[in-house]
């Protein structure tokens, strides 16, 4: 059979977004897969910007309502774009979030087939309340039930699905991009002395310890902190007041400038990555794409990533200041530190090998649909 492939994606805030890693994959594999001849079309909410130099204008963006707040707005703006999407018809659905897994029984209806990235392990992230916790398991029981193929971004992301909703799943992380060209050091910093921590303000990202450790940091180097909880609150508040106590202290909230937050990673003295939950985290792989000397909270997806590429440390603030000084005073470990990252990232972190995989991950379900018979022209 003849036909123009086409894909829909799900579940991110649109197309071109810098708010987080789903959009950050989008924001590759939407012009990748326009390149290839893809029939593109991106689900987002309203308020992206229409003329945004980087927008592929190949892409099709299509907006639909929902209730912008913290608990109900995947699911609202999840619940539009399905529906939507099944007046539509794409040959496949790109779904990113299990809490969109309410809604794909809506796509099966139609002979819709699905890939779902699964992200994390939602329910078991603290600033969730029980009744999200509850909505993300419940979505994740619903993914695993109707998702026509899962993709996990990290292998310990796989093993956690299968031993508990007995699902297989296809390994696919994110990739990270170098500094194209060569930006000046951000004044007032100056290369590899200054301390850079970029996260959302949440407790599972060992935001309260870095605070911690940076007060003593600071007596000794520049701190740079990128990052907030996006509606206020305690962490932001003692961001806040940490840089208006010490001078070297540098809070610069969100960053949605992508050629600044790679400078700010490729100069640094020692990148301090906490996050706790979840899998293949976008943070990190840029990190490593721009050589920066990484110091991480030991978890099992940290190790996944870096192997051999980071100091590791325990989530306790003398021990993150320990780590980060042994980087910060030794220009030899520095190099070493970031020429390991930079290594470690072509064993399977580039965009081109992520976007490559999920193009053959979609190609097969149009491949299978069509095989079965059940795919209309």
């Amino acid at each position: 059979m003849s036909m123009v492939k086409s894909v829909a994606i799900i579940g991110t805030r649109g197309y071109p977004s810098y708010y987080g890693g789903f959009e950050t994959a989008v924001r590759k594999l939407a012009p990748y897969l326009a390149q290839r001849g893809w029939d593109v079309t991106v689900y987002g909410r309203p308020g992206i910007k229409s003329d945004d130099p980087d927008r592929d204008l190949r892409v099709k963006v299509i907006e639909t309502p929902g209730l912008e707040n913290k608990s109900l707005s995947t699911l609202s703006f999840g619940l539009s774009s399905c529906l939507h999407a099944m007046w539509s018809r794409p040959n496949v659905a790109l779904i990113m979030n299990v809490a969109n897994g309410f809604w794909l029984p809506l796509l099966a209806l139609r002979g819709i087939p699905t890939v779902v990235n699964v992200d994390g392990i939602e329910w078991e992230r603290a600033k969730w309340g029980r009744l999200a916790k509850t909505i993300f398991r419940l979505g994740a029981r619903m993914t695993a039930r109707f998702g026509t193929v899962l993709v996990a971004d990290s292998i310990e992301i796989q093993r956690r699905w299968m031993s508990e909703f007995a699902r297989e799943s296809i390994y696919i992380p994110y990739g990270g991009e170098a500094l194209t060209d060569a930006n000046a050091v951000e004044s007032p910093l100056s290369r590899r002395r200054y301390v850079l921590a970029v996260a959302r303000f949440v407790p599972e990202n060992t935001i309260p310890e870095f605070l911690e450790a940076a007060k003593r940091l600071a007596a000794d180097y520049d701190v740079v902190i990128v990052g907030s909880a996006g509606y206020g609150g305690t962490l932001d508040e003692a961001a806040r007041s940490l840089a208006a106590e010490f001078s070297s202290v540098h809070w610069l909230g969100h960053i949605a400038d992508d050629s600044r937050l790679l400078s700010l990673w490729t100069h640094c003295g020692a990148y301090f990555h906490g996050h706790s939950v979840g899998g293949t985290n976008p943070a990190l792989v840029q990190a490593m794409a721009n050589g920066a000397p990484i110091v991480a909270r030991d978890t099992v997806y940290n190790r996944e990533v870096l192997v051999d590429a980071a100091q590791f440390c325990s989530p306790d603030p003398e021990a993150i200041e320990h780590a980060i000084r042994r980087v910060m005073d030794s220009a030899v470990l520095q190099n070493e530190l970031s020429e390991a990252a930079k290594a470690r990232l072509q064993e399977g972190y580039t965009w081109e090998s992520v976007c490559s995989k999920y193009e053959t991950a979609i190609l097969e379900q149009i491949q299978s649909t069509d095989q079965s018979g059940s795919l209309v022209s």
